[in-house]
């Protein structure tokens, strides 16, 4: 089977004036090849299964595998590791360095997986070109519209080339047009090696993946699956 993340029994509780129970007790299996929305009203713990997912945040109890291989969220340093190689982020607000270009924005994230300057550089202007920014190369975050911004967020999730993109409301900031436009986008990244998980509020979106999951009272639930 091609089942490349699997949730167990995961769940996670925050420990404030009284214990808060966002996620309960998940089970689920995600396949490569597939892109996967996760919607759910504000609150309703989107974000914090993403976090768990991309190794960022741990749960308080339950497990994570990786192609079988079950993650210590113990070994910060190897989880690290892990996700620099494998998990590619996209977030709501780009995050993006506003003092550097978009092209160091992006291989600036290859550098720090080991490779060398020159090589990061290239990798970085060939996946700017194909998003349609090779215009844009020495832009500063400043200087782009919100559409660009996001491309470059994509752009730097994918060029270490990883298994998993996570995408937090990627299209929340944005109006109608750049909205479709970057979910073609991202739908386009798929690939027999990789997935796709986007925590989004746009149903339309939504509705085009693969698999729709919604989160029900702390637990996920699949609402439409195409082969």
């Amino acid at each position: 089977m091609n089942n490349f993340i699997e949730l167990k029994n995961l769940s996670k509780t925050f420990l404030e004036k009284k214990n808060i129970k966002v996620l309960k007790k998940i089970n689920y299996k995600f396949k490569l090849g597939k892109i996967y929305s996760l919607m759910g009203p504000s609150g309703s713990g989107k974000s914090t299964l993403l976090n768990i997912i991309s190794l960022i945040d741990r749960p308080t109890s339950g497990s994570i595998k990786f192609q079988n291989k079950l993650i210590d969220f113990k070994n910060n340093k190897k989880n690290d590791l892990f996700r620099a190689n494998n998990i590619g982020i996209i977030y709501q607000q780009d995050n993006l360095l506003p003092d550097f270009t978009a092209l160091e924005n992006v291989y600036l994230a290859c550098l720090a997986s080991g490779n060398e300057k020159e090589k990061a550089k290239n990798k970085a202007k060939n996946i700017l070109k194909k998003v349609g920014l090779l215009n844009r190369l020495d832009h500063y975050p400043n200087e782009l519209s919100g559409g660009e911004k996001q491309r470059v967020s994509i752009s730097r999730a994918l060029i270490n080339e990883p298994n998993i993109i996570l995408a937090d409301e990627p299209t929340g900031s944005l109006d109608k047009k750049n909205s479709e436009e970057i979910f073609i986008l991202l739908k386009k990244q798929i690939n027999p090696k990789r997935l796709i998980i986007f925590a989004t509020h746009n149903r339309f979106l939504a509705n085009k993946s693969d698999c729709l999951l919604e989160m029900v009272d702390g637990n996920i639930k699949s609402t439409n699956v195409r082969a």
